[in-house]
């Protein structure tokens, strides 16, 4: 899977773009899962922030 999200990231048309890795929380149980996304630079705050 990592390889396809790589490939794709570096086309040419793809330099907007960027893949986050996130830890989120559990509410019960307090472990802590990752939640990873590809989405375009202006945006990576936002994604963070929330």
């Amino acid at each position: 899977m990592a390889k396809k999200v790589v490939a794709s990231l570096k086309k040419k048309d793809a330099k907007g773009f960027s893949k986050v890795i996130k830890a989120v929380k559990s509410p019960k149980t307090g472990a802590y899962t990752f939640k990873e996304e590809i989405v375009p630079v202006d945006q990576v705050k936002e994604f963070l922030a929330n």
